[in-house]
């Protein structure tokens, strides 16, 4: 079992979308002490994470119950599986419960089932080195909150209304909010607010605001 330096973890799995394209953020540093494979993919029971990896979070409050720190465990597997090196689309559907639901909060898009899985091959086509730089981490029974950055380098193709814009090599830098749902065990919803309007400044998307003024 690799050891993690969690102060610069990097997680996924929070899936966001562009509009009607879907992107999800991915750890790119270390091995997640939650992923175990064939185990993951199972369903089987995810390890404890040791005392050792919880002091080197960003948690709140470190005072946890085992059963937050199972969830937390889940989570984090979650992320781990859409890390873009080594996307496991069976671990991150696993992690969710049967008629589980991630909602992309901005978007205003849902994906559930088979689609759960369907987001991250295509997230990696945009970004390819694309991870989370989780900031702060709040537990509270059955319901996670992270505040994180999605970041990543925009060298994939990004399909728009206006054609095709082509990566160009900027580093993406975006400030997102996920929250987690558990219950036993499985995530029931994840919601996710991702800060659009920086990612897009960042790939070199620009506002054109004298021309949506005029067109009024």
């Amino acid at each position: 079992m690799t050891s993690l330096k969690w102060k610069t973890i990097i997680a996924t799995a929070a899936v966001a979308s562009l509009g009607s394209l879907a992107i999800a953020a991915a750890p790119t540093q270390a091995a997640s002490p939650v992923h175990s494979g064939a185990a993951a993919r199972g369903g089987a029971t995810v390890p404890d994470l040791t005392p050792r990896q919880l002091a080197e979070l960003p948690l709140t409050d470190r005072h946890l119950t085992r059963h937050e720190r199972h969830n937390l465990a889940v989570v984090l597997r979650a992320y781990y599986s859409a890390e873009g090196d080594h996307i496991d689309v069976p671990t991150f559907v696993g992690s969710f419960a049967k008629d589980g639901v991630f909602n992309d909060m901005v978007a205003g898009q849902a994906y559930r089932g088979e689609a759960l899985g369907s987001v991250l091959p295509y997230m990696k086509s945009l970004f390819s080195d694309v991870h989370r730089d989780l900031k702060r981490i709040t537990v509270n029974g059955d319901v996670i909150s992270i505040e994180l950055s999605i970041d990543g380098t925009f060298d994939g193709q990004l399909q728009t209304p206006a054609g095709v814009l082509k990566g160009n090599g900027n580093k993406v830098a975006a400030p997102t909010a996920d929250f987690w749902y558990l219950h036993d065990g499985k995530v029931e919803q994840f919601n996710c607010f991702p800060g659009y309007s920086k990612m897009y400044s960042d790939m070199g998307v620009k506002w054109d605001w004298a021309g949506a003024v005029g067109k009024n």
